[in-house]
């Protein structure tokens, strides 16, 4: 490769910047505080989640009990994903306006009343008010507490800690289809109710737990002004009292305050932190750095749920009574199996990226989620041509079910939080809305559609349509992805800039 003394040399030819700590320090002990801090932004994603899970066994009591056709009930999933819009543009704006520690409380109210509204709900119409709120609040919730982790995660473990959110999400995922199971013994009028109505509990609890121990962020902290009690809280979360230093500088930097400068409050330019020009830079005069990371971060957002996670998670009781299972109590237990698949390779995940890197994950995962959903596409189509249950197919389609889940847990599912790190600071909150934007569009695509779309062209040609898009998942993060594993925080956006940018960086081109 043959590099200059402090660059790294890329295929095209180009020079990326000396990048500092290329692979995570050694550190002797894992950092707690940190570890807490993540853990408290990243359960607003159970809320999340548990939305996203209980509505797949509750829209089918809900069906029944108001009457409503399968458009409707398409409607009542996939309109979250688009109320969930409002929720991240708006918590780009407030995160920066408020802080990141009372966006995340103002997302734990919302659930609150959301909770309350849906599950007294007389009609759908009153319902649909509940779906409403609920909407705003995961929308936020799923932007603030990436931006929040990412900030505050020391260096060395910031892969790890930036997967929480998706632990959590996955979590709640889970909780809400074991709550679907609990409760599926209620008469149907009540059943739901409970289902939807349970959600108020953990909304009070994160509340009551961000206020009393969750700090700011510091990077906002700084953002503000507020020099020193930034400082105390990068002490807290990062390795060593020289690593707290360094990421203190290299944030001033950032901002604009001189290195130097140690007052405890400085006034900082409003138009730095936000407003019209954090815009501007996004999409009007953007530099060949963001706008890679701009592709990127939508890329990512899209190909994620485009490829059908959402409508699997969604509506797994009617994918697995399409591939032959009639009982409700099992459509529920095997719905549970991928709960608990999603939330186990989650785990699995926050390991991994801190281990092997973001780029092997990502094109690990997408890879076996396109051969996964080939192979169930191939089940479906088998069990809808046979006139008799055809057993082994039905083991397959359960297997490539749970295999999909697995593969997108490892990989894809976690990356729409620790795509946050690729952001510049001024642009991190407002460019991690219009990630969640594309997001919740494209979940809302494929909730909204996902039953008229079987009817049209079978539930077989639905999974191979999304393996399809899968495929050219891969060789879009093939082509744009870079490593960041190990990477400082305000170093990582001098890996983009070249959207043609391969990943052939190694070690002996760095001197």
């Amino acid at each position: 490769m043959g590099g200059r003394k402090g660059e790294i040399s890329s295929t095209s030819g180009l020079q990326v910047p000396l990048i500092k700590h290329l692979h995570p320090p050694n550190k002797s002990k894992t950092n707690y505080f940190a570890f807490l801090c993540s853990i408290v932004a990243s359960m607003s994603s159970v809320l999340v989640g548990y939305d996203i899970g209980v509505m797949s066994g509750a829209a089918i009591y809900i069906q029944q009990d108001f009457n409503i056709s399968d458009v409707q009930v398409e409607i009542l999933v996939g309109i979250i994903s688009l109320y969930a819009i409002i929720g991240a543009a708006a918590a780009g704006i407030t995160s920066d306006w408020l802080g990141r520690r009372y966006t995340i409380v103002l997302c734990a109210v919302l659930f609150f009343v959301g909770a309350i509204l849906m599950g007294f709900a007389p009609n759908y119409a009153f319902l649909m008010s509940g779906r409403f709120v609920i909407g705003i609040a995961a929308g936020s919730a799923v932007l603030i507490a990436s931006v929040y982790t990412a900030e505050v995660a020391p260096t060395s473990s910031r892969g790890c800690l930036s997967t929480f959110p998706e632990v959590f999400l996955n979590v709640g995922i889970l909780l809400g289809y074991i709550s679907n199971f609990a409760f599926s013994k209620l008469p149907t009028r009540l059943g739901w109710r409970f289902m939807l109505g349970i959600g108020l509990i953990p909304s009070m609890f994160l509340a009551a737990i961000v206020i009393l121990i969750m700090p700011e962020s510091p990077r906002w902290l700084v953002m503000q002004g507020r020099i020193n009690e930034a400082k105390q809280v990068l002490i807290r979360t990062s390795d060593s009292i020289e690593e707290s230093l360094q990421r203190l500088a290299d944030i001033k930097t950032v901002v604009g305050i001189p290195a130097s400068c140690e007052d405890n409050v400085v006034q900082i330019p409003k138009q730095t932190t936000h407003g019209s020009s954090v815009w501007k830079e996004l999409f009007l005069h953007p530099t060949s750095a963001v706008l890679h990371i701009l592709i990127t971060a939508i890329g990512v957002n899209f190909f994620v749920e485009a490829t059908g996670m959402g409508a699997v998670v969604s509506y797994s009781p009617r994918i697995f009574e399409k591939a032959g299972i009639s009982s409700s109590d099992h459509k529920l237990l095997t719905t549970m199996g991928v709960g608990l698949t999603k939330t186990i390779f989650v785990l699995i995940a926050t390991v991994l990226f801190d281990k092997i890197g973001r780029r092997p994950l990502i094109l690990t995962s997408i890879a076996g989620k396109t051969i996964s959903l080939i192979v169930l596409g191939s089940g479906m189509t088998i069990i809808e041509a046979s006139h008799e249950q055809v057993t082994w197919a039905v083991g397959l389609c359960i297997a490539m079910v749970l295999s999909d889940v697995a593969f997108y847990s490892m990989g894809m599912g976690p990356m729409c939080y620790v795509i946050s790190e690729i952001f510049p600071l001024k642009l991190r909150a407002q460019g991690m809305s219009v990630g969640m934007i594309t997001n919740r569009i494209m979940g809302a695509i494929i909730t909204m559609t996902f039953l008229s779309l079987y009817r049209a062209i079978s539930i077989g040609g639905a999974f191979f349509l999304y393996a399809a898009i899968a495929a050219v998942g891969w060789v879009f993060f093939y082509i744009v992805f870079p490593e960041t594993r190990g990477i400082e925080l305000e170093d990582v956006e001098g890996l983009f800039g070249n959207f043609l940018w391969k990943f052939s960086n190694k070690e002996d081109d760095i001197e």
